[in-house]
Order: structure tokens, then sequence, then C-alpha cells
């Protein structure tokens, strides 16, 4: 069923209707405010406790699909939701009420209601004038079908449960501007259902890797999000300070030393789904605050994790889909197991016309890179930083069917196994849909003297003024000298996922809150 009424209302009568186009917010809240009075003088509570609701409109829309137009039933219901539009002639009245699961017209009959709520004098006139679009209302009554086909409640009883102050944007264009929608959410939640089954679909997404996890063995433990020192990634960490204990700590920039540790204790498939704080850049791709689901499994290496992963996004994507062909943003995606394998190096050659493993000499390398469209930071100073720069430049956006880059440089990968047969190179895999990371895996480094020299270069490069880079944790190293099994680690980021199972161009689409950078509180208020 749709989540909008069928046909468009027509005008409210004079005495219903809101102030004037021309209205201002203010004005527009302070006759609210006049009509709570109205409604308190009349005896009637305009914020109420409780309402007993028995059905919802959706279940309703499909339980009488066939009750024929003009028909009404015995059947009495009671429904809750908040009115949408009013629609008043005189001694009749029409609104649409939406709860969780839809819409459902309301048939509201003068003399229905004065017969039912005999106790309230005038009680059609007051929901007639003292009610708005965007305040809650209980109503009990029968189904029937109108002449023109609309299946309504015939109202015998109804009571407000919330006066609304401010009132919803207009119906029929939405809430349209983009930066408002995230800033009041809320109100982006109530006119645009598209929205809702954006994050109805995004708690499905989320469920069912769960429950794909939970089904394989795998146990989720939560593990700390202030930490005294932060690691697991390459990035910006977010300070903040513990009064009692007196110490700074950090936001989680990754979940994966505290799970690391749990491999360590004897825990052999572990897994966390949590927020992730990088106090990095906003863009339609990255949000300083996101969720991201870590597993890591012993006697397993990355071979098994990329098996894992194809996995698991396509019985994600049947499940909650129904389908491995999906479109994102007018591209046609096959999720069909199995996904392509590649070698950066590869990689970078197919789209380059270089191959990277062919130079010894930095400055050779260099030269054919900037020939080929790279542009070369300064900080980057070896062979497979070069290589790690043309990928990001010239392949990621390239890569739109489901592929797993692997074969990573040992550089740009401190907490991966040097790589079994390729010197200089580490076993690492991420995968790229729609020009996207949506997934990042390693057999994950075991030696703890390795680990030791790499942690040590990070802190080199911390002081040295890299704020990506992370300090020694002293503590997750003493853990891998109790010795850490074989292990294959796989991270994926559930925003890109929801992005690309729902279409949506932008990661605060699927972000209930995303972080927006501060306006004055007054205009937001208001929306001026």
């Amino acid at each position: 069923m749709t989540d909008v009424p069928r046909s468009k209302p027509q005008p409210e009568s004079k005495a219903s209707q809101e102030p004037k186009k021309d209205s201002t917010l203010a004005e527009i809240r302070t006759t609210r405010v006049e009509k709570i009075a109205q409604l308190q003088a009349a005896g009637l509570n305009p914020f109420a406790y409780k309402w007993d609701v028995t059905h919802h409109a959706a279940e309703l829309q499909e339980k009488y699909a066939d009750l024929g137009s003009g028909k009404e039933c015995d059947d009495t219901v009671a429904i809750a939701g908040r009115i949408l539009t009013r629609r008043v002639f005189g001694k009749l009245a029409f609104f649409v009420l939406q709860d969780e699961t839809g819409t459902i017209q309301l048939y509201l009959d003068k003399k229905r209601i004065g017969a039912s709520m005999a106790a309230l004098p005038n009680a059609f006139n007051l929901l007639k004038n003292l009610t708005d679009a965007g305040d809650f209302l209980g109503v009990k009554g029968t189904l029937k079908r109108t002449d023109k086909g609309e299946l309504s409640i015939a109202v015998s009883e109804f009571e407000i449960l919330t006066k609304s102050l401010l009132p919803l944007p207009d119906k029929w264009h939405g809430l349209t501007d983009t930066e408002k929608r995230y800033r009041q959410r809320y109100v982006d939640l109530i006119v645009n259902p598209e929205v809702r089954a954006t994050f109805r679909r995004r708690a499905q997404i989320i469920a069912k890797l769960r429950r794909f996890l939970e089904d394989r063995g795998f146990l989720e433990i939560e593990t700390p999000v202030l930490q005294p020192e932060a690691g697991g990634a390459d990035a910006r960490p977010f300070v903040t300070y513990h009064n009692t204990l007196d110490m700074p700590l950090y936001l989680r920039i990754a979940t994966e030393l505290h799970l690391k540790r749990l491999i360590v204790g004897g825990f052999e498939r572990v897994f966390e789904i949590g927020r992730i704080f990088r106090n990095e850049g906003v863009s339609t791709r990255h949000n300083p605050e996101f969720t991201s689901v870590e597993l890591y499994q012993a006697y397993a290496d990355y071979h098994d994790m990329m098996a894992l992963t194809e996995e698991a996004i396509a019985a994600i994507a049947s499940d909650v889909l129904g389908t491995l062909e999906i479109e994102y943003q007018g591209q046609t995606i096959d999720l069909t197991p199995p996904w392509r394998r590649a070698t950066m190096h590869d990689l970078v050659r197919e789209q380059t016309g270089v191959d990277f493993a062919q130079f010894e000499s930095f400055a050779e390398a260099k030269a054919a890179a900037v020939a080929a469209g790279v542009r070369v930071p300064d900080n980057c100073s070896t062979l497979g930083k070069l290589l790690n720069e043309a990928f990001e430049q010239l392949v990621e956006s390239t890569l739109i069917q489901p592929t797993f880059a692997i074969d990573f440089p040992i550089e740009i990968s401190p907490l991966a196994k040097p790589h079994r047969s390729r010197p200089g190179l580490v076993e690492r895999f991420e995968l790229y849909v729609v020009g996207r990371e949506h997934a990042n895996s390693f057999s994950e480094l075991t030696d703890p003297l390795d680990q030791r020299d790499r942690l040590e270069e990070q802190a080199r490069r911390k002081a040295a003024g890299d704020l990506e880079a992370q300090g020694v944790d002293e503590d997750f190293l003493t853990a891998l000298e109790f010795g850490m099994p074989p292990t294959g680690g796989l991270g994926i980021g559930i925003d890109r996922l929801v992005m690309l199972l729902t279409d949506a161009p932008s990661i605060r689409d699927v972000i209930a809150f995303p972080l927006l950078k501060s306006q004055s509180s007054a205009a937001e208020k208001f929306g001026d």
C-alpha cells in the first residue's frame, strides 16, 4: 500500500484552515498555542498519556482490501497516528492519518460522533476547529469504503493525543531542502515515506548480517569506545578526558586491537557491530561517526575472508532485496559470487599501462607515475606508497562491479602479515563496488616482534607530525607475546553497504542523524 493519500485533498473550510500562507511560522505557532488553551478550556488534555491501539494502517489496508465501495463492516478498530491532511465540508470531514506503517483515511461525521461522544458537547466542532495537520489523534470506529473507493475508518470516538505547534512542510512538495532534511530528520521522516523505508532497510541489513555471522559460530562481544591508545587504523582520533582518572582518552578509530585480544584469549570467532569515530573530513562517503562490523576468525587467512565477504553480502542482498542484481544510481551491479580478484599491481597496470613491479629506482617509478597522471605528494617516498597513490587516484573509481583488490604494499599495512610469496607486499584485500571501498581484510600479523617494529615506525611518524599515525599500544603487544593463532580479519563499512543496497547517493542519506556544522539555534528552531 502507499504511504500517501490516493487523492489530493481539497481546501478546508475557512474555520479549519491554518493562518494564511504568508503567515510566519511564529504566527502559526501562536495560533496553535491558543488552540491548546481552547482545548483545555473545553476540558480536554492536548497532551494525552495513552491510547490503546488495536490495529495499524497497513494491516487494515490489507485486511479490508476486498471491502466494496459504499460498504461498511461492523468490526471496531482503534488506531492512532499523525494527521497529514484535512478536508472539512460542514458536517462532514475527511482526515488522512499516518502511523508507522502507512496512511488511512478518517471519515468524520458530525451526527455519528455526536451520538457516541454525547458527554463532550460540540465534539465534532472541537475536532474540526482545534486540530491541525501534524497533530496526533487517536480514533475508534468501523471500516467503510467510500463511494469513491477510499478505505476509511468511520470514526465514532476520538481523542487528541498531542497538539503540534509547528506546521508540516507542504505535503505535496515535501521537505526538499537537502540541508534541512538532514538537520530536521524527524520532519524528513514524517513527510518522506521513502526515507522511513531506507532506515527500515538499514535495520534489516544489520539484523541479517548479525544472524549470518552468528549462524557461522561468531560471537558478538563489545569492546571499549574510550581507549587510552587509539589504534587499528590510520586515522585522526577524537580526544577527550576522564576527570576522575585524570587521563586523556581517545574515541576508538577501530575495534581491531581489542577483538584480537579476544582471539589471544581463546575465542576463535568474534565480531562487533559498532560505532567508530574519526576526526577527519566530511563528504558523500565519509561521516566522522560511522558504523562498521569487524570480525576475526582463528586459523583462517585473507582468502577465507574473501569467501566470507562475498557470501555475506550476497546473502544480505538476497534476503533483504530478493535479488543479486541491483541498481545503483543508474548502474546495474551483479553481486553474484564469485567476485573478481586482482592484485593492486595488476589493476594499476591495466588502468595506467605502468608496471610498478619492474622498477627498482623510486625516481624512475615517480617519473612514470607523473607521466600517467598521478599527483605525487611530498610525503610519498617509497615504491609501495607510490603504487598506492596511483591506485587511489586512478583506479578506485573505475572498479564498478565487485572487485577484490589484493596484495598491498607493506608500508601502508602495519597490521597485516607479510605476503607468503611476494616480498614487499602483505596479504590484504579491499573490496570495491561502484568505485568505493566497502571492506578491508588482512591475514593478521601475529609476530609480536615484527608488530612492534611496525608500530614503532608509526609512532615515529606521529612524532614527526603525522596526525593519522598512532602510537605504540604496549598492552596489545603484550597480548601478542602470549601468542595469537593464525587469524583472518575483516572490516565492512555498514553505512556504505546500506548506501549500495538502498541506492543512496550520500552517506548522510543512510545515517539517521549525520554530523553537521552548527547553525544559529534560533534560526534552526523556526526554520528561518
